[in-house]
């Protein structure tokens, strides 16, 4: 398959035996990427208007891959994403000291972004030998955890918030797939601020001697916007955040999860 880019607002019409229009640009292959110059299936990108309580202006984009299950649409209007970006600036309470380093193939590394989780009291989330205890809900969270309750009728009780201060703070591949995690839940991440490049890799195309090359999958992740990453995506699929130097604004994602209380050994 060809890595494609979603660009702009997601405006489709599809009708019957005909491509969409516009549809997403295809991205020229780099001459050094992981199997440019082979032929491959694009991924489908299907358009749909029906949501279990449609927006004003609002429709899903379904993002199709070989064990790639994505859906994204706009959330929030500008107004509304603006309003709600300040507030996260001004009620976040980000980690400090031991928790702003994460360790990694056996040695600690600083965090390249400030991070925080939030969430029901009694959780706890492990990554990169770091265990995190999430703060108590405050009321800005709340509202976007209910938008998207009400959006796609899926319940969270936990997130993991990232900001990025520029282009500079990054995020590099990885699966979501820590044991806390609920089975076959989805992943709902919401984004505000600067508008990031977010790139899909597949696993068996990772690493210097891939064993197969299927195509990056690249979206731009828009101010207001919200991707739900469902079942089995996690599972074949690593996802990064890329840094863009010459980035000057700020970013502040979130991930809201479905997370288990694990008894003792477990």
């Amino acid at each position: 398959m060809e890595k494609f880019i979603v660009r702009g607002p997601l405006k489709t019409t599809a009708t019957k035996n005909k491509r969409m229009s516009p549809g997403p640009e295809r991205e020229e292959a780099d001459p050094g990427a992981e199997g440019s110059g082979r032929s491959k299936k694009r991924p489908k990108l299907d358009a749909s208007h029906q949501s279990k309580t449609p927006l004003v202006g609002a429709s899903w984009k379904h993002i199709r891959a070989e064990g790639l299950n994505c859906d994204y649409r706009i959330l929030f209007n500008k107004a509304e994403a603006d309003r709600i970006f300040q507030e996260l600036e001004k009620e976040v309470e980000y980690f400090e000291g031991e928790f702003t380093k994460l360790h990694i193939f056996g040695k600690w590394h600083n965090i390249p972004r400030k991070q925080v989780t939030y969430g029901d009291a009694g959780l706890t989330y492990t990554y990169s030998g770091v265990t995190f205890s999430p703060k108590p809900w405050i009321p800005v969270l709340d509202h976007i955890r209910d938008q998207i309750q009400l959006t796609t009728g899926d319940t969270f009780n936990f997130v993991l918030i990232n900001r990025y201060k520029d282009g500079h703070d990054h995020m590099g591949e990885h699966r979501d797939d820590e044991r806390e995690l609920a089975p076959r839940s989805p992943i709902a991440s919401v984004s505000f601020g600067a508008c990031r490049d977010f790139v899909f890799r597949h696993k068996d195309s990772r690493g210097k001697n891939p064993s197969r090359y299927i195509e990056a999958v690249k979206l731009q992740l828009e101010h207001g916007s919200l991707l739900m990453m469902n079942f089995p995506t996690n599972r074949y699929w690593y996802h990064s955040l890329p840094s863009r130097k010459k980035l000057l604004a700020p970013r502040i994602n979130l991930t809201f999860r479905n997370v288990m209380a694990l008894t003792p050994g477990q």
